[in-house]
């Protein structure tokens, strides 16, 4: 994933020194450089790169001038490259990368930037994360993911469900699922489950505040389910796409799953580039 950067620095020099320290890095493409502020909100406008390794004190706009005034647009990562500290805590108000001190040491810069690279990455993560909760609400509103509402999806023959599922007027998928408890037994409908959790060779169904226990296999299971509503996002838990309010970046490449009643539960990398996959992202 390549990085464009602006230089934004009124010293030749400076400028200079920024250029040569980027060129090291195999991931960057310099789009351009500005020597003043104004020159900087309209290359910014016109170039939108993703970080501007940017000087704080400059005639005529300064390096919070040149913010204030992209503002509302869109805004790059922020490298701040100065010879003055004392601005440090008005960078971190307004969540630059990092704050470099001229002379510009190699090391140092080096650092500021893989900060500045692995934000960039978790912006893209988060890119494609809000493309994937658009495709669930479109889901969630009776639509498909290239192709007409209702259209049919190729899946797995009544012939091949889990004993005690029983398929939907289509025959294709699971409709309802047979509940044996207390000695009783009643069919809990597909599209009333919230989440599913295995427990071994059990699985726990969740609907609202009740959880029903059956005897079955997580994967099979898994292919019963209408896969337009429901997707695995670990390898012990399925969720219905309808009840999914938000997903959050959590640690180590893993998210965050939140319904709409609160529950978290963990999308883990294995399984996220699967969930994309199958919603059409």
């Amino acid at each position: 994933m390549r990085v464009r950067v602006l230089i934004v620095d009124d010293e030749a020099l400076a400028r200079q020194r920024v250029r040569r320290l980027l060129q090291k890095e195999p991931d960057v493409d310099v789009v351009g450089e500005a020597e003043s502020g104004h020159e900087a909100v309209t290359m910014i406008r016109a170039l939108q790169p993703d970080l501007v390794c940017l000087d704080v004190q400059m005639p005529g706009l300064d390096g919070f001038g040149v913010l204030r005034e992209v503002d509302g647009g869109p805004v790059p990562m922020v490298l701040f490259v100065t010879a003055y500290d004392e601005h440090a805590q008005r960078a971190f108000d307004v969540h630059a990368v990092d704050y470099v001190l001229k002379p510009v040491d190699a090391d140092r810069f080096r650092a500021a930037f893989d900060k500045a690279r692995k934000q960039r990455a978790n912006a893209v993560a988060a890119e494609r994360l809000g493309e994937l909760l658009d495709t669930v609400r479109r889901l969630a509103d009776g639509g498909a993911p290239g192709e007409a509402a209702g259209a049919a999806v190729p899946g797995p023959t009544a012939a091949g469900a889990s004993v005690g599922a029983a398929p939907s007027a289509s025959g294709r998928y699971a409709s309802r699922i047979l509940v044996k408890q207390d000695g009783r037994m009643f069919f809990v409908k597909t599209t009333e489950i919230d989440w599913i959790e295995a427990d071994r060779n059990y699985v726990k169904l969740h609907v609202g505040k009740t959880a029903h226990t059956i005897r079955e296999r997580i994967s099979h299971l898994e292919e019963t389910l209408d896969p337009r509503l429901f997707v695995r996002i670990h390898r012990s838990t399925i969720v219905n796409l309808n009840r999914v309010r938000e997903m959050q970046q959590w640690f180590s490449g893993d998210y965050v799953v939140i319904l709409e009643d609160g529950t978290r539960l963990r999308l883990s990398r294995h399984y996220r580039d699967r969930v994309e996959r199958q919603v059409g992202v």
